[in-house]
């Protein structure tokens, strides 16, 4: 992981994350003189964004590019692992700190996403992620031995959150946002847009995306990316592109952080349940919910399930619409939807 602020959250790579003359060119395409939409792209979080908007001439674009980078700064000295003065990496080294109200969100959200996926998703994960050697550090010190010791560091029951400051029942507790990070920073600009009286938009960020309105009635075209293990420029090879408006869109892959060691393939998502790497047919899974982080943390979670689990969660949770990679018998690609979303896919170049 080349970042040194969220750190490019791999588990985004199903997700396309074009580039900005792409992201111009496919959500762009149809946009009327009459109208004007302003569009800039830049780094963060180790990662990049791109952010269309609406503007009917009484926003300075430049003035809104300010803002964004403004809050983003902000949000990484909240919540990434990354910079070492955040209030996340703080609480990680038990310090008296108070939270802030982006810490105070991202962990009440995932708490809610922790009790809907049964713990498949948990921010208390952070010390098998870093064992496994895909924290900040990528140093490598899981053993069978120390499984039992480090799970016992894992669960939701194991934090909480008093008065503004976080409670742990053992200081070695670590905690880890970056399953929800990113898409929660989406619905955070998504947010100031709002406030700003912007009626349409996109909020691209890592690949996490939220979106308002359409394009005169054309809605936002979402690229999902072929999960391809050598498929690493983002928008080079599509699997699908989805037509998304008023949602939010997050994918989770394991096909690009992962390593091999004793012919053994180890991907990133770890399954806090067990202290495992998650090993089974989902490639990619491509989440539709009302907000990113939701959209984002459930991602994750499907990733953990694996296939046959995550079409019962889906046939218990109708609130989310899905778009799953997956790999049959014979290692071929194959794609399912949830009912209300087959229609708003496509093939690239449709």
């Amino acid at each position: 992981m080349n970042r040194k602020t969220f750190g490019i959250k791999e588990k985004k790579a199903g997700l396309i994350l074009l580039s900005n003359l792409f992201m111009i060119m496919l959500l762009l395409g149809s946009c009327s003189r009459t109208i004007s939409y302003d569009n800039f792209a830049g780094f963060a979080q180790g990662t990049t964004y791109s952010m269309v908007f609406e503007n009917d001439g009484s926003l300075n674009p430049e003035e809104i590019r300010s803002e964004v980078e403004k809050i983003l700064h902000d949000f990484d000295l909240s919540l990434s692992l990354y910079v070492d003065s955040s209030i996340l990496s703080r609480v990680n080294r038990n310090e008296d700190v108070v939270v802030d109200p982006y810490f105070t969100e991202a962990y009440e959200k995932s708490v809610k996403i922790s009790e809907i996926t049964g713990g498949a998703f948990d921010i208390t994960v952070g010390p098998l992620v870093k064992a496994w050697g895909f924290g900040p550090d990528e140093h490598r010190n899981f053993t069978e031995e120390r499984r039992d010791s480090l799970l016992r560091l894992v669960g939701m029951d194991k934090v909480r959150l008093e008065n503004g400051r976080v409670i742990k029942s053992d200081p070695d507790i670590f905690l880890d946002f970056n399953a929800i990070a990113q898409g929660y920073s989406v619905d955070v600009i998504a947010g100031y847009f709002n406030s700003r009286g912007i009626k349409t938009y996109l909020v691209e960020i890592g690949g996490e995306v939220r979106v308002r309105g359409d394009k005169q009635g054309v809605p936002w075209r979402i690229g999902i990316d072929r999960p391809e293990e050598n498929n690493n420029i983002p928008g080079s090879d599509l699997q699908a592109i989805i037509n998304l408006k008023n949602k939010s869109l997050a994918t989770s892959g394991n096909y690009r952080k992962f390593y091999v060691e004793d012919g053994i393939k180890y991907s990133h998502t770890i399954d806090p349940r067990t202290g495992y790497p998650a090993m089974n047919q989902l490639l990619s899974a491509t989440i539709i919910a009302s907000d990113c982080a939701t959209a984002d943390g459930i991602a994750t979670a499907c990733m953990v399930f694996g296939m046959e689990k995550t079409l019962e969660f889906l046939k218990l949770h109708n609130e989310f619409e899905a778009f799953l990679i997956y790999s049959d018998e014979e290692g071929k690609f194959r794609t399912w939807a949830t009912d209300d979303l087959k229609k708003s896919v496509s093939e690239p170049g449709y």
